[in-house]
Formats: structure tokens, sequence, C-alpha cells
């Protein structure tokens, strides 16, 4: 179900391109690949919540400016980086994403969707909504042969984890501790195995399984997808 509307400000950064919106502080990599393409957001620190907010969605609505197009559209957008505070400037002159403020740093073509991007800023109407996916979770693996670092994408329903475990062919569960962004890590050896993963997703509490996401001979630097996700 989305949530109700509350009241923020947009910016945008980067240029048609959003080329500079790849990477980030999700650890969501080229958005292309990972599935996020240009509708994304860096989010202030208010919502972003040290990462944990990394893979959810957000309706937005351009208000009260008179560079917001006709009939107030909505551009539906996925959270991968955070927009940092810049306590040089003043939080009403050009300090967006100082904290207490909810704000949203749009990719340019995201921002272009609600409003002339010449308005620089905008009020906005925004609220969480269910992330649509196509396809599974998505698991990219990085660490060596004692420490397993996963980053997880293309989550839908909430989004966002709550909680994530890995299970070898040869082990029990073993919970992952959160690293930064939407990465999570297990100190275990693990390789010649095959791996699951058990995911909580933290808006919904649900939890699903997905089995023998990667072969025994996996790699890291590779990305695994599974054939289950939220919904």
């Amino acid at each position: 179900m989305p949530g109700r509307w509350s009241l923020a400000h947009a910016t945008f950064y980067g240029d048609e391109t959003a080329s500079e919106t790849m990477g980030g502080a999700c650890g969501y990599g080229n958005l292309f690949n990972s599935g996020y393409g240009t509708d994304t957001a860096a989010l202030s620190s208010t919502l972003f919540r040290n990462g944990y907010a990394c893979g959810t969605c957000y309706q937005i609505r351009c208000i009260s400016s008179p560079h917001c197009f006709r009939g107030s559209p909505i551009a539906t957008v996925t959270a991968t980086n955070l927009c940092p505070p810049n306590w040089a400037k003043d939080s009403n002159n050009g300090g967006w994403c100082n904290p207490p403020r909810t704000h949203f740093d749009m990719s340019k073509p995201a921002f272009m969707n609600i409003a002339a991007w010449k308005a620089g800023i905008v009020p906005v109407m925004y609220r969480r909504v269910p992330c649509v996916k196509k396809g599974g979770l998505r698991f990219t693996f990085q660490g060596n042969g004692y420490w397993l670092l996963v980053y997880v994408m293309n989550v839908g329903g909430g989004g966002d984890i709550g909680g994530i475990w890995v299970k070898g062919s040869k082990t029990g569960w073993m919970s992952m501790s959160h690293n930064w962004g939407a990465s999570y890590q297990a100190f275990a050896t693990l390789g010649g195995q095959a791996l699951s993963f058990k995911v909580t997703s933290y808006t919904t509490r649900q939890t699903i399984i997905a089995w023998n996401v990667a072969p025994s001979n996996w790699n890291v630097g590779l990305t695994y997808q599974a054939s289950v996700n939220f919904v």
C-alpha cells in the first residue's frame, strides 16, 4: 500500500545522461546494469537512514511552483544514493540536504518528469510506494575466500532489507551483518559451495528464500539472479 503524501523539496544532479548518478552510496554500481535506470534519487540523511532506505521507492510530484509541469505529473524513483549535508551552506540556501530537511536530489531525467530543470529547486509532495521490479533479486559478490560481501539489488515490494542470511550447501543459515548501503557481509569460508539466501523486508517483515542462487563455482565480481522477489 502507498504511504501518505508528505511535503519535501527536490533538486537534481548530473545531466540528461544521468552518468553522475552511477555508483553512489548504496553500492549499486552501474544503474543501467543493476536494473534501476535513470528513475533514481539521492536522499537526504533524514530519509537515507544509514543506507537502510537503499532501494525504497517514492512517488514525487511538484507543487506550488510556476516551474511545475501542468497537471502535477508523478515521477516514480528508487533511492540509490545519499545526498550528504553541506554545512558550509545555510539549510535554506544551498544546504538542501542538511538535517532535518527531507530532500530528494533526483537524476535530471527524473526531475524533468515533474518540473522544468531551470527551476533548480521545487517544493514537492512525496510518498513511499511498493517497488515494482522485473525478475528476481540480484546478488553481486565481492570479498575473498574468508569474507563474502553481497550487494542486494532489484528488490521488489518495500525495496529495503531488514535482515539477510546466507547458507552454503555444507553449512546452516548464517546471519549477515550490514556493511554499508545495500551491502551485507559474512565472515565465513563458503568457496566451493552453492549459496542460498534468506531475505527479510525491512518494511513488510516478509521473508523469502532464494535457494541455490549461486552455483558451487561462484566467484567474486559476478552477479547472480534469483527466481524470487518481494511483491
